[in-house]
């Protein structure tokens, strides 16, 4: 996924941010300020919401972050290609407290399935038509 993401940020000349609390390195590229946040739950979501402006594109699998990131009029992207919206954030955000819901009580629910091929190829299908949609 960073080769992508790379590719597309100095294609467009896109400014970027990488908000983590350690180092995460998508490559070099002018375009990109690396923000390291302290350590604790939610610094960095809570910076990226700081930094967000309306219009924005956040990469993140991170649901609640996404849904506030929505809140403020920006987008939200995850690693797989879904495109969080006003539309199914809600639903998503449910789903994901339901699952912790039943991961708290014992239940065995099992983890995602592992990134793919194809989960790559749809998140640079997302991403590249949010750019294009964006130009």
């Amino acid at each position: 996924m960073k080769p992508i993401v790379l590719k597309a940020i100095e294609r467009l000349k896109l400014k970027t941010y990488v908000v983590a609390n350690k180092k995460i390195n998508i490559g070099k590229s002018i375009h990109i300020e690396y923000i390291i946040v302290d350590q604790g739950a939610d610094e960095a979501d809570n910076h990226i919401v700081e930094l967000v402006n309306e219009g924005d594109l956040v990469i993140t699998a991170d649901i609640p972050l996404a849904d506030r990131l929505i809140s403020k009029g920006a987008h939200a992207i995850d690693h797989r290609g879904e495109l969080y919206s006003e539309e199914n954030i809600k639903q998503y955000l449910t789903m994901r407290n339901l699952m912790s819901e039943l991961r708290d009580s014992g239940e065995v629910t099992g983890g995602p399935a592992p990134f793919s091929k194809k989960d790559a190829e749809g998140f640079a299908n997302q991403l590249n038509a949010f750019l294009q949609r964006r130009k």
